[in-house]
Formats: structure tokens, sequence, C-alpha cells
């Protein structure tokens, strides 16, 4: 038997680049056209933290709790888990993310104008909505293979981030553990597959990482 050390992080993987992203392809033309009625939820988002209302806080957090459990079932459970035996384990997770919005969230102040770590959640807000569904072209990929806010985890858990990070209230840091930890795992499988925009995911890690210590720091 071979000792550990001569494995690399390749020989772990359970399916191929072209067969991660062929579902991808798949789960998008099972679901279209939800693709757009998940970018006008994000629309509405947006205008909610830019325009708040006494009910949007609410409405933000039960929005986010909704794709969460969606994404647990519809991306988790019936698609990523035909490929990938542990999806199955993470699915909790994300229903844990549902439950925790649904408990914390509708008590946060959600809005973009919030001091220091405002700009930096609005730029990942909208990388996640606008930019993120560009890279499968820009990649050289078909544009079914976008991945989507509210479709696909990856754009989701970077938009959720950049929510919390412009949200005010107590335990939001909570809200931040299942998306970073489905960001540093999906960067993990990304960057074995060779894809270049699981830098994305690090970069989303950092940004979110390093105001929560400084603020806890101070």
């Amino acid at each position: 038997m071979s000792e550990w050390w001569t494995y690399s992080a390749e020989d772990f993987l359970l399916f191929s680049p072209r067969t991660y992203w062929r579902m991808i392809e798949r789960h998008n033309e099972a679901l279209w056209p939800a693709q757009l009625l998940t970018f006008l939820l994000g629309a509405a988002i947006l205008l909610w933290l830019i325009r708040p209302r006494p009910w949007s806080h609410r409405v933000i957090a039960g929005t986010l709790a909704v794709l969460w459990a969606w994404l647990a079932w519809s991306f988790l459970w019936e698609r990523y888990a035909t490929i990938n035996w542990a999806a199955p384990y993470v699915a909790p997770l994300f229903a844990l993310q549902a439950f925790l919005l649904l408990l914390i969230g509708g008590r946060l102040r959600w809005e973009v104008g919030r001091a220091g770590q405002g700009p930096v959640g609005l730029t990942l807000f909208l990388s996640a909505l606008v930019l993120h569904p560009l890279v499968a072209p820009l990649m050289g990929r078909s544009l079914r293979g976008a991945e989507t806010f509210g479709i696909t985890p990856d754009p989701t858990a970077i938009a959720t981030i950049g929510l919390v990070l412009m949200a005010a209230g107590r335990r939001s840091w909570l809200l931040l553990v299942v998306p970073l930890a489905w960001c540093i795992g999906s960067w993990a499988t990304l960057y074995t597959l060779g894809a270049p925009e699981s830098w994305l995911l690090l970069v989303a890690v950092l940004l979110a990482i390093i105001p929560v210590t400084r603020r806890h720091a101070d």
C-alpha cells in the first residue's frame, strides 16, 4: 500500500471537471426560467437595502431562508448527490442556515449604508448577483453552465456573506458560519478541478473574515 503522503488532492476527487460542469448545466436546464425569478429577487433585495421599509428586514431574511432551504433540496439532495456522496450530509447545514436566517435574520437591520463593512458587503452581493453568472462564458464554457444567485450555492453563499456584512444586530456573525464553510469547501473542490473561479470564493472568505476579526479585536 502506498504511503499517504504520495497522494495529491486530485486523488480524492469523485468526478472530473467535465462531469461537474455538466451537472451544473443540467441543473440550470431543469430549472429554467427560475434564474430570472431569483435575479429579480436579488434586485428586490438591493432595492430594500437602498430604501428600507419597516418590514423589509423580515422579507430579506425570509427570502434568503427560502433560497437556502431550496438549495438544500434542489441542488445538494437532488443534483449534487448524483456525483458526490457527501452532498446529502451537507444539505442539513443549508437547512440550518435557513433556520438561523428565520431566527436571527428578521431581527437584524439590513441596509446598504452601514459604515465600515457596508461597501465590502455591497461589492460581494453585486458580484454574486451580476458578475458571477458571467464567469462561465468568460472561462470558455457554455452560458448554460452559469452559476446564479438562488439556483447554485456558490453565488448564493457569496451574496449572503455580503448581505450579512451589511446587517447590524446581535449574533449576525452566526449567519456567516455556513456560507463561509461552504465557500471554503467549494474553493477546495474548484481549485482541485483547476477552475480559475475558485479564487472568487477565497476572496469572499477573506473579505468576510478580516473585518469581522478586526471588529472583535477592537
